[in-house]
């Protein structure tokens, strides 16, 4: 039977309350709490990006060459295209590699 076979018991079954070891309901792990990134642009209230800032700009780029995402530099979408934008013109200019040789 494919979808209406019988209860399973053993190691795969599941409790009443869904969880997979049948200890009971699920509660939350206690005690990690990640804490929000903010955008280093708005906190030092810097309004455009310089692309001859190489110094700010390779913080945002790492050993392989691409732009890190938002979710891992925290900043702010307003500044995340501004951020890329200078990226690719001091590429362009030589001030920062395309991709790790």
């Amino acid at each position: 039977m494919a979808f209406g076979g019988p209860k399973k018991s053993g190691p795969g079954a599941r409790g009443k309350a869904g969880d997979k070891h049948g200890k009971g309901p699920r509660q939350r792990g206690g005690g990690f709490f990640r804490r929000r990134k903010v955008c280093k642009f708005c906190a030092d209230k810097i309004d455009d990006i310089n692309y001859k800032d190489v110094k700010l700009l390779s913080g945002f780029v790492p050993e392989r060459g691409k732009v890190l995402p938002r979710r891992i530099s925290g900043t702010c979408a307003k500044h995340q295209r501004g951020l890329r934008v200078a990226i690719v013109r001091a590429r362009q200019l030589a001030l920062l590699p395309y991709a790790a040789d």
